[in-house]
């Protein structure tokens, strides 16, 4: 070692231990966050057999190669299940109660596979650029988004700690879509480019909904910080609505009712009922010289007109 750098490894040890910000091995230990993304990768090939792999799977060999991958996912979860019931119990590892998780967790598998089934109908018939359900599978990344969510959500309801959103924050890195694992999504749910896509902890989604890129799902406010804590801050959007790009929709108390159609670039921190159509009414366009001063631009109130 360069004898160098002794002086720069004593400031940072020592500010480690001033600022925290360690994973060590003898105190209660972290998820590892590699090892969890190996997990969603593994969970996503079970979850969709030979769309995450080199090579197409035989018929023959899909019974096998399914418990070849369920008891590798079972491996790596029970251990990183039992680090994060641990940070919980502050006592030794709990490999019976992380067991007792990993095997509710795999039970949940084909509910999963069922709901995912329906959000791939939903991308295919909302999308007439989709060529098929292989393409929705291999190239449209809020399945992946939401298949990563659907699994973690099974482990939020179990009360895991840190590991439902270490998972949902990975997909959220590789697809852009922010989805909490505590949000509650029906059946044949769509995200239609997604990018920018948030939708908070205690969001309430309903089936047949489709959302557009931006669209932001959040809290009022989160002024009063860690008091807010279990308690709903999000909004309900009711089934069959379309929620265009770059709304904002905010509040425990706002629902959207159902057959609903919220416009682009809407800011709702209001109830609609059902079967509305909400949009902003349409401002004269100006194009003016560069070297003129642009006019005041006032936020005009949505208009919400009834079904």
């Amino acid at each position: 070692m360069d004898p160098g750098l002794g002086p720069l490894i004593e400031k940072l040890v020592r500010s480690y231990h001033e600022v925290g910000g360690i994973n060590l091995a003898e105190s209660a230990n972290l998820p590892s966050k590699r090892t969890v993304g190996r997990i969603c990768e593994e969970l996503l090939q079970v979850l969709f057999p030979g769309y995450h792999d080199a090579s197409p799977i035989a018929a023959s060999q899909l019974e096998l190669i399914t418990l070849q991958r369920l008891s590798e996912v079972s491996l790596r979860l029970e251990g990183e299940l039992c680090k994060a019931l641990r940070t919980r119990s502050g006592e030794g590892c709990p490999e019976t109660m992380s067991t007792t998780h990993c095997r509710a967790f795999l039970d949940r598998l084909p509910a999963v596979r069922a709901a995912l089934a329906s959000d791939v109908q939903a991308a295919f018939e909302g999308d007439p650029a989709a060529s098929g359900a292989d393409e929705v599978i291999l190239a449209y990344p809020f399945l992946e988004a939401v298949a990563i969510q659907r699994c973690a959500h099974v482990l939020y309801q179990q009360n895991v700690p840190l590991l439902p959103r270490v998972m949902t924050e990975w997909a959220h890195a590789r697809t852009g879509m922010d989805i909490h694992p505590g949000a509650v999504i029906g059946d044949h749910f769509f995200i239609d480019h997604g990018t920018g896509v948030v939708i908070g902890e205690t969001a309430v989604i309903g089936s047949h909904v489709k959302l557009y890129q931006g669209v932001s799902l959040t809290a009022r406010s989160l002024a009063g910080g860690q008091q807010l804590r279990g308690q709903r801050r999000h909004p309900t959007v009711e089934d069959h609505v379309t929620i265009y790009a770059g709304t904002t929709i905010m509040g425990a108390d706002t629902v959207i009712g159902a057959g609903s159609t919220i416009g682009a670039n809407v800011f709702l921190t209001q109830s609609v009922p059902a079967n509305s159509l909400v949009y902003y009414e349409e401002t004269q366009l100006r194009i003016l010289p560069k070297k003129s001063r642009d006019p005041a631009a006032g936020a005009d109130a949505p208009t919400v007109v009834r079904g």
